[in-house]
């Protein structure tokens, strides 16, 4: 009689329907695959998540239940169940078993995970049972797991969940009931406003903090807060509010990228702008105290090279660590390291140049060959140097156009620095004059246009008017004279040209002049005669 009963229940499976489990639901969709544990569980979290509570709910077993209320009370429990697993279980589907036996050590049974309740450890398992076509044997939710659903969510449940109209649980958008949209939006936006409310009371504090100081650097870098400040605040509000929200998995996922990018941009926002005011104030400290005009524009260009350089890395350093959130880009990383020296190899010669130029910004900042401010002649130009990158620099020509140099130049080829050691430069101002010319004339006639009309441009060191050459018709002259800069001096030679043309002007004779002489046709006068001497005698 006992060996008779195993075939008698299997006989009963056979002749029950096609849905025997869960027969309050009625027949399954044909969308419903429970074949193995890992398409139950990608099954169940795909119909709850689309809002289909009443697909979701073929996933558990509900036979517990008396079947009139296996419709309403399993969508219930399937929605519950969602918000569990969304909350405390996160579920890695390739960890679940892709066979329809199951695993092999327990075929009964699949554990998908555990979840802490009251300091007992509640198991969520699968479990094989005779449901399906057939009396086939199915995957589901087993028996204990269901009846653990309403403690769990009781204690990791929305927490307004059985207080407002149903019309927020119905419909989700990817994913998303409506009262958790509108719960979204209400973080973004309360977020927002409390993050600014937040941002002011720190800077209010900190600036009281800073000013007791009396240093001044630090009221500036606090001061720079405004704005980078915002967004950590920001992004653990949001972090705080999503968590009552309780966010799928992908949504769950994407609001944690987020606030660790806002995170990133803040400290990177923040750095540049502390390096910006530290340079500004240093520059300033310095220029107070510093005597030496070239010293100071010496620590300029340290200065503007250094920011450049710190500026750079914090912008690789942010990139780099924004992209690693992703995991192709990680994959692509240690592939990357794998092939260290292929790719080193490749690598360094497709960016040979640029690194070069780098490198040759650095070494610019370290032996300043050009400071900002110095008066270059570069590629035939003169001009003023504007500004100093890590690959370039722009010369600002007199005629108010701009050269773009790369930096590599400055350090190939030569070029004029006017202004290396100090900017007092000596200018001539060479003229052609008549032989009957009265140098010491011309001497005085200097001495007075510097002193008088040239006493804005001349800095009173060298004045000068000496005869250069001896040419076949005219004397070359040159007039020397000094000016604190270039620029001065320029204008100086000019005044001193136009000056002394003007002034031989008044004295005929003493610009160049071209003479002839012309004699009488006939023999030689006595005078000549005797310049010539005897005449030769003629020979026989």
């Amino acid at each position: 009689m006992f060996r008779a009963f195993p075939a008698f229940c299997a006989l009963v499976l056979v002749s029950l329907p096609a849905w025997a489990l869960n027969a309050g639901l009625g027949p399954p969709p044909p969308t419903v695959d429970r074949q193995t544990p890992q398409a139950t569980v990608q099954g169940f979290l795909e119909a709850a998540h689309s809002g289909d509570y009443k697909r979701a709910a073929h996933y558990l077993d509900l036979d517990k239940l008396p079947r009139s209320e296996q419709p309403e009370r399993g969508a219930q429990l399937a929605r519950r169940l969602k918000f569990v697993i969304d909350r405390k279980l996160p579920v890695d589907l390739s960890s679940l078993s892709k066979a329809p036996e199951g695993d092999p050590a327990d075929a009964r049974f699949d554990l998908v995970g555990i979840i802490r309740l009251d300091g007992a450890e509640v198991p969520i398992r699968l479990q094989r049972v005779a449901g399906g076509e057939d009396g086939a044997l199915v995957w589901v939710f087993n028996e204990a797991t269901v009846g653990q659903v309403d403690k769990l969510f009781d204690r990791y449940g929305p927490l307004l969940a059985e207080t407002l109209p149903a019309v927020f649980f119905e419909r989700p958008v990817l994913g998303l009931e409506p009262w958790q949209w509108l719960g979204l939006l209400v973080v973004l936006v309360a977020g927002w406003v409390l993050a600014l409310l937040l941002e002011r009371a720190t800077l209010a504090f900190s600036m009281r903090l800073a000013r007791w100081t009396k240093i001044g650097w630090d009221d500036s870098v606090v001061d720079s807060g405004r704005g980078p400040l915002r967004l950590p605040y920001y992004s653990a509000l949001l972090a705080l509010g999503a968590s009552f929200l309780l966010l799928p998995q992908p949504t769950h996922r994407v609001i944690d990228r987020l606030c660790y990018s806002l995170v990133i941009v803040a400290v990177a926002w923040f750095i540049l702008r502390v390096l910006k005011v530290t340079t500004a104030y240093v520059h300033e400290k310095v220029g107070q105290k510093a005597e030496d005009a070239a010293r100071l524009r010496s620590l300029s260009t340290q200065l503007a090279v250094l920011r450049r350089v710190l500026e750079v890395a914090t912008y690789i350093v942010a990139a780099a660590l924004l992209l690693m959130q992703f995991e192709v880009v990680r994959n692509v990383g240690v592939s990357l390291l794998a092939s260290a020296g292929l790719a080193g190899l490749v690598i360094g010669l497709a960016a040979q140049k640029s690194i070069s130029t780098l490198l040759a910004g650095i070494q610019m900042s370290m032996t300043q060959p050009i400071r900002l401010g110095d008066q270059v002649v570069v590629e035939n130009e003169f001009g003023t140097v504007e500004e100093i990158t890590l690959t370039y620099v722009v010369v600002k020509v007199w005629d108010e156009r701009r050269l773009v140099i790369p930096i590599t130049q400055f350090l190939d080829k030569p070029f004029q620095n006017w202004s290396r050691a100090n900017k007092m430069m000596l200018g001539e101002v060479l003229l052609q004059v008549d032989y009957s010319t009265d140098i010491d004339a011309l001497r005085e006639e200097l001495k007075r246009i510097l002193e008088n009309e040239g006493k804005a441009l001349w800095d009173g060191k060298v004045q000068s008017v000496v005869v250069l050459n001896v040419l076949e018709k005219t004397l070359s002259v040159r007039a020397l004279v000094s000016a604190v800069d270039p620029g001065k001096l320029f204008d100086l030679r000019c005044l001193v040209r136009e000056r002394l043309i003007v002034f031989m002007r008044r004295h005929p004779g003493w610009l160049p002049t071209v003479r002839s002489e012309t004699r009488p046709l006939g023999p030689p006068s006595q005078a000549e005669q005797a310049s010539l001497g005897p005449a030769p005698t003629p020979r026989a």
